[in-house]
């Protein structure tokens, strides 16, 4: 094979450098705000030299930072060579990395703002042991046409090495036409505008302006504004009613925004049993999931979403995610639960989608919210104490816990099919979770003495994804259930 070596494009050393900044926003507002927005430039003031140094460090650092992603291009190489695809960085320390096509199991793709002005792309090269959060390999910025050239000869030699393998055995190839690829989810404009409102994406956004409000607080003139709010209310209900409104509304405008550049044309494509998953608008990202490396299926129904009939769906996989490092890859953002089994079994035909789940026991149901109880307790012992005797209004927070409480009661429950293990859980969203006895790698049961003493036990299922794996829990659930399924888990797959 051409041991050509390639270069990846000098766009990369910017690319490099702006990541490096970014990476840097966090220590350098740490740094501001324990300043004190102090920055003086007045060289008669003794603060002058000591503002000087930080800004100095931090101009060296940047100044690193550029020299680090120069020299990672111009030492960067790639090559194949031997079934592999090689590579190698480093000038002082010399890196390599040589990667078996056969274990390359798909290449992820982005295409961030300085990529997309060059016709470049990044890319994430995943394999069999990508497993830790992290692709193999990362090409920073190069052509899409060398992007392609590195998927064809990938593709191109394990075909003749399976083609080799199969004369090696006698076995004669039987002819098969290669599926075309097919779209089974598309967002349109009104799923990005639902998929915001009923989101958290409204929450952060009241979090960060409340953030950044917070970090200025000694520079907000809040006797004024409370004299000027003051006023204000005077106006009548009307007017105040109508702030508020315009409030949200912006708030709302702004999710619907943030939404529409992370998730601007979703689309979900199968092809030859991989998924491929596109999206964005400023930053154009694409993932390629080998359906054989999807290790559970989550169905997430926030109260809202399940209020109107909607869910999102995630996969845990084995691969990387959007910038390889979100194991949890979603499948479907939102989805309306009608509509949601069709294109599920049309994925994934080997799992039952509307199973009878077995409930807990009613002598559990108490244990669902009095291990809440442990930490209410002293918070409104300490409430009362302090602001007595209003502090004792306290006590009624024990009524939305116990509530909640009879609601995870009520949601809990398991199934098994086969080889299939269903689990339905919640804290605040419902979440079933779905898993093939073959990709289950623990299976753990935990019962506690009061448990013990009422026959109940709790189970834990845990997949391979990411670092700690992806986990799931069944609670409470009555003695015989937990073992049926612990029985369940030693059997061998039919």
């Amino acid at each position: 094979m051409s041991e050509q070596r390639f270069k990846l494009h000098p766009v990369s050393a910017v690319v490099d450098f702006v990541k490096g900044l970014k990476d840097l926003i966090i220590p350098f507002l740490i740094l501001f705000f324990a300043n004190g927005f102090n920055v003086n430039f007045n060289p008669g003031d003794g603060s002058f030299w000591s503002n000087l140094v930080p800004i100095g460090i931090l101009l060296l650092v940047i100044l690193v930072g550029l020299i680090n992603g120069i020299i990672k291009w111009w030492t960067f190489v790639y090559w194949f060579e031997e079934e592999e695809l090689r590579v190698e960085y480093g000038l002082l320390v010399k890196k390599k990395r040589y990667i078996p096509f056969d274990r390359i199991q798909s290449f992820n793709y982005k295409e961030g703002i300085f990529h997309r002005l060059f016709g470049l792309v990044q890319v994430m090269v995943e394999t069999a042991g990508s497993t830790n959060g992290k692709p193999e390999v990362i090409l920073t910025a190069i052509t899409k046409e060398a992007a392609n050239k590195i998927e064809l000869v990938t593709r191109k030699r394990n075909l003749e090495k399976q083609e080799i393998e199969l004369r090696d055995e006698s076995v004669v190839p039987v002819e098969s036409t290669p599926k075309t690829a097919r779209i089974i989810h598309k967002m349109n404009i009104k799923d990005l505008i639902i998929l915001a409102t009923t989101s958290s994406s409204m929450g952060v956004v009241i979090a960060g302006v409340a953030a950044v409000l917070s970090q200025f607080a000694e520079f907000i003139p809040f006797d004024w504004i409370f004299e000027e709010v003051s006023h204000f209310i005077k106006f009548g209900f009307v007017i105040v009613s109508l702030a508020i409104f315009v409030s949200f509304l912006f708030t709302w405008v702004v999710a619907v925004v943030i939404t529409f550049i992370n998730y601007y044309d979703f689309t979900v494509i199968e092809e030859n049993e991989r998924l491929t998953i596109t999206r964005g608008l400023l930053e154009k990202k694409r993932v390629t999931i080998p359906l054989n490396r999807i290790q559970a299926i989550k169905i997430v129904e926030n109260p809202l979403r399940q209020m109107f009939g909607f869910a999102s769906v995630a996969v845990e996989s084995a691969s990387g995610g959007f910038g390889g490092e979100e194991k949890k890859i979603t499948l479907f953002p939102l989805i309306g639960k009608k509509n949601l089994s069709n294109p599920l079994q049309d994925l994934f035909p080997q799992f039952e989608w509307q199973p009878t789940l077995t409930k807990p026991p009613k002598r559990a149901k108490h244990f669902f919210y009095r291990i809440d109880f442990i930490w209410l307790l002293p918070a409104i012992a300490l409430c009362t104490y302090f602001w007595f005797p209003y502090g004792m209004l306290s006590v009624l927070i024990f009524i939305p816990v116990i509530l909640i409480g009879l609601w995870q009661f009520k949601t809990t429950g398991f199934a098994i099919n086969h080889n299939q293990l269903t689990i339905r859980y919640r804290i605040f969203s419902r979440v079933t979770f779905i898993v093939e006895r073959k990709r289950i790698q623990a299976l753990e049961s935990r019962q506690s003495y009061f448990q013990k003493r009422k026959k109940i036990t709790s189970l834990q299922v845990t997949v391979m994804s990411g670092l700690t794996g992806a986990k799931a829990k069944a609670p409470n659930l009555e003695n015989g259930a937990a073992e049926d399924i612990m029985n369940w888990f030693e059997k061998p797959s039919m």
